[in-house]
């Protein structure tokens, strides 16, 4: 059974950093692309950040480019999302995804098979 597990969140002051981490188990993830994803109250779920199986590829949206960088240890079945100068914008339930079938690292939700059950990242003004 697919298990990915995030933590990490919290609240921060604007302007703060937190960094997630997502550990998966149950499978062989290192050969996945993974991504972040969050969703704000009453928004759809959206795209942060991706990277490939072996870490050489990486995306991020535009929302949070030059702010957000995302990483992963393959040894510890960890990725993590590293976030800096946070905004009350970024407030959100952050979700950790798998991607076992995509050819290239992807940014679409559809894509992802395998999820987390979410960290809560609330920054305050």
């Amino acid at each position: 059974q697919a298990l990915l597990v995030e933590s990490g969140g919290g609240l921060v002051q604007a302007g703060g950093s937190l960094t997630l981490s997502c550990a998966a188990s149950g499978r062989t993830f290192s050969n996945y692309h993974m991504g972040w994803f969050r969703q704000a109250p009453g928004k759809d779920r959206e795209f942060v950040a991706g990277v490939s199986w072996s870490g050489d590829s990486t995306d991020v949206a535009d929302s949070v480019k030059g702010r957000f960088t995302i990483s992963r240890d393959n040894a510890k079945n960890t990725i993590y999302l590293h976030m800096f100068i946070l905004k009350p914008e970024d407030t959100a339930v952050y979700y950790c995804a798998a991607d076992r079938r995509s050819f290239y690292l992807s940014s679409g939700i559809d894509d992802y098979d395998y999820w987390g059950q979410g960290t809560q990242v609330t920054v305050s003004s």
